[in-house]
């Protein structure tokens, strides 16, 4: 899982803070942001289609799990040769609080401000904006994913069981 916004800040907030140790660090890091909030201005290209939309944030996903067991891109098959694209558009503090909960379970993509695309390749572009993966720094934006199927070879009971 590929992220960059709001998650992405909040990351980057915590590597900085020396103070708190431990999981408070990133606690303190989400309300820090939480304060700061604001949509992104984000281009986004899935396969060599273009738009510029304002985001709190964008997951690309080729499983539907990422941190910690929360579902951001709940469709998300692995084998199918294409990513799932969610997109959090523009919402209030508040609504990114009370529909963080949903993301356990993938409904947070039935919420209005959320879009869920799927495509083989995607562009991400912002300025001022890192992408994480599973909370390590890929790269600052702008950024190219392409999903190559058949690279990997995965043994198990099918995407179910990938977690």
């Amino acid at each position: 899982m590929l992220c960059c916004g709001f998650d992405s800040a909040v990351t980057d907030r915590a590597n900085r803070l020396r103070w708190p140790r431990g999981r408070r660090r990133y606690d303190l890091a989400v309300l820090a942001e939480l304060a700061r909030l604001r949509p992104y201005e984000v281009t986004l290209a899935l396969d060599g289609v273009t738009r510029t939309l304002p985001a709190t944030m964008v997951a690309v996903g080729n499983t539907a799990w990422y941190g910690g067991g929360l579902r951001m891109c709940p469709g998300a098959d692995y084998a199918d040769g294409l990513f799932d694209v969610t997109v959090v558009g523009p919402v209030s503090r508040r609504e990114l609080v009370r529909t963080r909960p949903r993301l356990a379970d993938g409904t947070h993509v039935e919420h209005p401000a959320v879009t869920v695309h799927r495509a083989a390749r995607v562009e991400l572009s912002c300025a001022g904006v890192s992408t994480y993966a599973d909370g390590e720094l890929v790269a600052p934006l702008p950024a190219v994913t392409e999903c190559v199927p058949g690279a990997l070879t995965v043994v198990g009971g099918g995407p179910a069981s990938i977690r």
